[in-house]
């Protein structure tokens, strides 16, 4: 996506959802149409936070036939590198920003005879695209999402309006437990299973799939991680020449953009695997945090993901 055509946008609206979760609204600047987009689509959103350039990927969760505008929920967190802060803290009605073309990695598979859906947290967003769309053209869903508490469930009201007893809500703390064994145990043939959500559902729904003995083409995750924060590190980029130094919150993508090294991305999480690189030289450890690569090229230390992973060590050359 590096150097391709962008969205030139003015932010609409401004909605504090609950105490984590803020919605953005944008529209065109000139007041046309957007670009069209599928449930399950996410955009990049540019930020220049007092000079730094964050670039983060974010859900679309509007309606995809209303070209109008696009719609993104940012959850706050406080302890990240500073752009769910940046958007919360900063981003007002009436104000310009860039995005940029749609892209989808977490597609609807149009071969399902039916979808279900798993959502934890912020997670939920994909699925009130693909419910939508789903619910428009007579598509057969069902919807589980999980969330610490009523009020942190966001768009959960909402949800339940529209589809009723197609969605099931779970609270954590008022002890409900999702039944995943249960759930895929008695789906009909031909559905296909879609899960968002933190870390540890997203493991936890893949190995009780595999266990259930689902087939890996009917599983669909969206896995976008955090660039991690950590220590600074060094790192030479053969074919430009350039020695760069890589901070403690920024990513070596965003090290390689600042330094005008144009370089390939889609999703900025570590997911879709267009910004895989050849590690010339490695003397230390690559921290590898995508989940694009396999275990066993990640042994091999000769590939790296300049999106999401960091390096320990004495050296450290790639390939761009």
């Amino acid at each position: 996506m590096s150097g391709g055509p962008k969205l030139n946008v003015r932010v609409a609206e401004v909605v504090k959802v609950n105490d984590l979760i803020t919605r953005f609204r944008f529209v065109a600047r000139d007041g046309g149409l957007l670009p069209a987009f599928s449930g399950g689509a996410h955009t990049v959103v540019e930020m220049d936070d007092n000079g730094t350039r964050r670039l983060n990927p974010y859900s679309l969760m509007s309606d995809p036939e209303d070209r109008t505008g696009y719609e993104i929920s940012v959850r706050r967190d406080d302890a990240g590198r500073g752009g769910s802060l940046y958007m919360h803290r900063h981003v007002r009605p009436g104000m310009d920003m860039v995005l940029s073309h749609p892209v989808n990695l977490f597609p609807l598979d149009n071969r399902a005879r039916k979808h279900l859906f798993i959502a934890g947290g912020i997670g939920i967003t994909p699925f009130l695209a693909m419910t939508r769309q789903l619910a428009r053209f007579g598509g057969r869903f069902e919807l589980h999402y999980a969330t610490r508490n009523p009020a942190l469930c966001a768009y959960g009201d909402s949800l339940k309006a529209a589809h009723g007893d197609r969605v099931h809500l779970y609270f954590d703390e008022q002890g409900d437990t999702l039944p995943l064994a249960d759930l895929l145990s008695r789906q009909p043939l031909g559905t296909h299973l879609y899960c968002c959500g933190p870390k540890g559902m997203l493991n936890w729904v893949r190995s009780a799939a595999a266990t259930a003995g689902w087939a890996t083409h009917a599983v669909h995750f969206e896995e976008f991680t955090a660039p991690a924060t950590g220590a600074p590190f060094a790192v030479t980029l053969e074919r430009s020449g350039k020695t760069l130094t890589v901070g403690s919150t920024q990513s070596l993508l965003e090290a390689m953009e600042a330094a005008g090294v144009d370089a390939p991305y889609l999703c900025r999480g570590g997911a879709c695997g267009q910004c895989e690189t050849d590690v010339v030289r490695c003397d230390g450890r690559i921290d590898h945090r995508d989940h694009w690569l396999t275990p066993e090229d990640m042994a091999t230390n000769t590939k790296i993901m300049p999106c999401v992973s960091r390096f320990e060590g004495r050296t450290l050359v790639i390939d761009r």
